[in-house]
């Protein structure tokens, strides 16, 4: 049977490359070829098109799987230091937005 798998996922290729290897090698010579522009831009087109292409309940649907996954693969104590984290990176927030704020203020007063 394994034999059978190998051939199957073979090109048609002398070599008899895996479409496995293939796939691989190609992705290490695309991230060899480009920087992190180039993946930021093919995101954010991905990201729209894909906006332009599906509704509201696509994203609450795949929103909702991946809560269940999330909440199915960690206990308490991943949501008690996300929670912690996110609270630290407000907090921090607020206080840099306060502080330009405060800056802004002495500003106008010259």
């Amino acid at each position: 049977m394994a034999q059978n798998e190998n051939k199957k996922n073979r090109n048609n290729d002398p070599g008899g490359m895996s479409l496995e290897e293939a796939g691989r090698k190609g992705g290490e010579a695309t991230a060899r070829n480009h920087d992190q522009e180039f993946y930021q831009e093919i995101g954010r087109k991905g990201g729209e098109a894909t906006a332009e292409n599906h509704d509201r309940e696509f994203y609450e649907e795949i929103g909702k799987k991946g809560g269940e996954a999330t909440a199915k693969n960690h206990d308490k104590e991943f949501y008690e230091e996300i929670g912690k984290k996110g609270g630290e990176a407000r907090a921090k927030q607020s206080e840099n937005d306060n502080n330009k704020n405060n800056r802004n203020n002495n500003n106008d007063d010259n």
